[in-house]
């Protein structure tokens, strides 16, 4: 089934079919900056900002230096691409919505809820609207409400993620969906990025790796952890939200916990988790227990955004020539 390209306008300003992924308390200002002006899509969940005004400036001041570069070096940036947390609990959604509607934004992801209530505004600002889903069933709600595209949460993915084998799941959904498709979960390199397309997606989440550059918001001791640790070091448990995550083992253990025998989480408070100062009133050891997805096996040092998106296009255009050879 042919691809809608909703994509074309784009395209020209990406130099890999690529999403920094938007992690919570990691993607800020300095990474999105860097991902947008190496060609790559910079996202980052709205809730990283204390608040809307601080949205607000955060926008401002990342149009400010993408716009000096895009004058500096005459090639314009990669999109960015806001996250909206659109579950029931989420107190801000609304006062989010309402600065990105005045911004006029390019691109927003939507996550953990169905994309049905914003879709209408976003796309009356011009929006393209794609939806994270981790299900068959959730990607035929988020189609019937309007979404533009699909973030496909599959097994592997890190922090919250999906369960489903990426095979599968990106075959079922382009069964029913030519929109455009982005595959979340296990992207390392960029062999995985190539294979990701053979798939039939059109771009590709990579998130794990740009937690462990330079300009993440990440702690030091997370990013050194990251290299330290293989995919055999995640666990998948729902202890600390309540959703399926991934986790680092390493981290948990630090934090004086068994990662065999943790405490059950009640029910799903997404409002709680993402409130920035609500976290920080939890105690310390709990602030330091950190996600990783299967491609922390890929996190080899900690780079600049610039060196990794290098090391990535490099390897995505090997696994290009590796597959016209054979």
């Amino acid at each position: 089934m042919p691809t809608i390209d909703l994509l074309a306008r784009f395209r020209d300003r990406l130099s890999l079919p690529l999403i920094a992924a938007p992690m919570f308390l990691v993607s800020g200002v300095e990474l999105v900056v860097a991902a947008c002006r190496n060609g790559v899509i910079g996202s980052f969940p709205t809730v990283n900002c204390r608040s809307p005004e601080q949205l607000e400036q955060w926008l401002t001041d990342i149009d400010i230096r993408l716009k000096a570069h895009a004058d500096a070096s005459g090639k314009p940036s990669a999109p960015v691409c806001a996250n909206l947390i659109v579950h029931r609990s989420n107190a801000r959604l609304e006062q989010d919505l309402q600065v990105l509607l005045r911004r006029g934004p390019e691109m927003v992801i939507t996550s953990v809820g169905s994309p049905a209530p914003v879709i209408e505004p976003l796309h009356d600002a011009g929006a393209l609207v794609l939806a994270d889903v981790a299900s068959i069933r959730h990607a035929e709600r988020a189609v019937a409400a309007g979404a533009d595209g699909l973030v496909l949460l599959t097994a592997g993915a890190g922090g919250q993620t999906g369960w489903l084998n990426p095979f599968v799941f990106v075959r079922a959904v382009r069964a029913f969906f030519d929109g455009p498709l982005v595959l979340a979960g296990g992207i390392a390199d960029g062999h995985a990025l190539r294979a990701a397309e053979a798939l039939g997606c059109d771009l590709a989440y990579m998130g794990t790796k740009f937690i462990a550059t330079r300009e993440s918001m990440a702690d030091i001791r997370y990013k050194e952890l990251l290299v330290a640790s293989t995919a055999d070091d995640v666990l998948l448990t729902t202890a600390f939200t309540g959703l399926q995550t991934n986790m680092l083992r390493p981290s948990i253990e630090a934090a004086g916990l068994d990662p065999d025998d943790l405490p059950q989480r009640g029910a799903i408070d997404i409002g709680k988790d993402i409130d920035i100062g609500a976290r920080e009133n939890r105690p310390k050891r709990w602030k330091d227990i950190w996600s990783a997805g299967h491609s922390v096996s890929g996190v080899t040092e900690v780079l600049s955004v610039d060196e990794m998106v290098a090391h990535t296009l490099a390897e995505y255009r090997e696994a290009i020539g590796r597959i016209r050879l054979g």
